[in-house]
């Protein structure tokens, strides 16, 4: 399988509300949007980030739209994010698209976080030269709750 990013485009938000409103992927994540089903607050979340100076591309795998990752936030604690449908889970394309987008953004350190339990998006980080930093609990929204949440660095 092929995994690339490009540029977002307009046609993809629908895909990436759909990807980001699946129950089973918020429960993974945990840690997201209040509402992740307002798409509202999804639309101007995604126009405030397209406009800013981060980077935000689409993930294809095989030519098609498989979610999308980014690095955004103020320089020295820059973040890494990525949300893949779940149709592409274990199949490494989170993995290669993590490594694509730090082969285009060589600024270091990057940081990620990931909820404790989620052992996948720990092995993604990993494989990408993340290591674990702190650990912290923080009220997770996909979960409804407060979790413990790995806090990783990906250093120069």
């Amino acid at each position: 399988m092929e995994i690339t990013l490009r540029t977002v485009h307009d046609e993809d938000l629908p895909l990436f509300f759909r990807q980001m409103t699946d129950p089973v992927a918020l429960r993974m994540a945990a840690f997201g949007p209040q509402d992740p089903t307002d798409r509202d607050a999804f639309a101007a979340r995604l126009k405030r980030i397209r406009a800013s100076g981060d980077v935000l591309r689409t993930v294809l795998a095989d030519g098609r739209v498989a979610g999308s990752a980014a690095v955004y936030g103020e320089p020295g604690e820059r973040e890494v994010t990525y949300w893949i449908d779940r149709a592409h889970w274990g199949r490494g394309v989170a993995t290669a698209a993590l490594r694509a987008l730090l082969a285009e953004v060589p600024e270091r350190p990057l940081y990620a976080r990931a909820a404790a339990d989620n052992a996948a998006s720990l092995r993604v980080l990993a494989k990408c030269g993340f290591r674990e930093s702190v650990r912290a609990r923080g009220f997770a929204n996909g979960r409804g709750e407060e979790i413990e949440e790995v806090v990783l660095v990906l250093d120069a």
